[in-house]
């Protein structure tokens, strides 16, 4: 799966910096940004398999972010990456078109399961948020 190309989105340099280093031995990065516009804006221009997205971020929230992404068509899964383990979350990210949620404290163990699960077009939740 070395070329599954990732996207990540956080508005924490250290959360990027660490997924980076996480992800970066297993799938291509091809980009990192801060923002929700900003996720948007490199999904549609770097075409990327996943997007990585976290839900808390400025100028525009995970949830909204996906939502246009899905209104645009944008074939990139989503796989929110959240603090969140409410299901009023879980439910909100699967509704605004996110393919998996992966809790941060469950991080180090699910995200890289979720990530090859979205890209065989199943869903995936953190087991902590499976209510």
């Amino acid at each position: 799966m070395s070329s599954v190309r990732v996207l990540l989105a956080d508005d924490h340099a250290g959360v990027r910096a660490y997924l980076r280093a996480k992800l970066g031995s297993v799938f291509e990065i091809v980009g990192a940004v801060e923002d929700g516009k900003q996720a948007v804006d490199a999904a549609l221009l770097l075409d990327p398999d996943v997007l990585v997205l976290d839900i808390s971020m400025p100028v525009m929230n995970g949830f909204t972010a996906s939502t246009r992404l899905r209104d645009l068509k944008c074939r990139t899964k989503i796989v929110i990456l959240t603090t969140y383990e409410d299901d009023a979350y879980v439910n909100e990210a699967f509704s605004s078109g996110a393919n998996a949620y992966v809790t941060k404290e469950r991080l180090a163990t699910d995200l890289v399961t979720a990530i090859r699960e979205v890209l065989q077009g199943n869903t995936f939740i953190s087991p902590a948020s499976q209510r």
